[in-house]
């Protein structure tokens, strides 16, 4: 179970009954005490359905300090599940630690991304947010580092001594990343958050504000990157019919939700 936080439970797999609130605090406890090596976990459909198939995943997620909901698949599964999830993903989570960090002086680095993606994230969330400190960051090459490579940009990142490494590398790719690195980055924080890189650079558009409320962001995700989103939606699909089937021979659905 992530942390010492509430989580729900979905097929072995957890996902955290926490507020924005609880994970900013957490989160700047952990910053003042230097206490490396935390991470979070940005938990989709698509993230259940690999961490039920791929053991390396489901122990990502199990070990993560927050399982945080992505997605309205999640909290559908959750309901099943007698539980009632809060959705905090990616992109909206960082602009929370960014607006939040402003105050206490928390340092992010921006791994990941396309060429020049996170240069330009960086320069737009700067602008809207004066006072934000990005301390670095770094583009890889589409192609595995060498050991000389990779050992490079841990004393790169290490040497700006961020409070959070943002990861923006895709699903499984980055949480394999944050795996890779536990221990050897120091930073108190790192979270691969995906598709946020693309979104706050302007690279990729991010639906409007009223479809995000009403839960349909993959509505647009889907118009906008039909041939992209098809396969992945498909397991997103897959995992929500069989956790709610689950939830539902188990009785799970018949509790009064859980909120933690």
């Amino acid at each position: 179970m992530p942390g010492r936080h509430a989580a729900a439970m979905i097929k072995g797999l957890p996902v955290s009954l926490v507020s924005v609130e609880d994970v900013l605090a957490e989160m700047e406890r952990t910053i003042r005490a230097r206490d490396a090596g935390r991470y979070i976990s940005i938990t989709n459909t698509e993230s259940m359905y690999h961490g039920l198939r791929i053991a390396e995943h489901g122990r990502y997620i199990r070990g993560a300090d927050f399982s945080l909901c992505d997605g309205v698949g999640v909290i559908a599964a959750g309901l099943a599940w007698g539980h009632r999830i809060r959705r905090l993903n990616g992109p909206i989570l960082q602009l929370e630690c960014s607006r939040f960090g402003i105050r206490h002086g928390w340092r992010h680095f921006f791994y990941g991304g396309k060429e020049g993606v996170a240069d330009e994230m960086a320069a737009r969330l700067r602008a809207a947010l004066p006072g934000l400190i990005v301390c670095g960051t770094h583009c890889p090459p589409f192609r595995e580092l060498t050991a000389a490579e990779d050992e490079a940009i841990v004393r790169r990142i290490n040497d700006s001594r961020p409070d959070i490494v943002w990861v923006g590398l895709g699903l499984l790719k980055q949480e394999r990343w944050v795996a890779a690195h536990l221990g050897r980055v120091n930073a108190p924080w790192m979270v691969g958050v995906g598709a946020s890189f693309d979104y706050h650079s302007g690279a990729v558009p991010w639906a409007p504000a009223l479809l995000r409320k009403l839960g349909l962001e993959w509505v647009f995700r889907l118009i906008i990157q039909p041939r992209l989103r098809a396969r992945r939606y498909w397991w997103s699909l897959l995992y929500v019919l069989e956790a709610a089937a689950a939830g539902v021979l188990r009785g799970e659905f018949l509790r009064r939700p859980s909120t933690g």
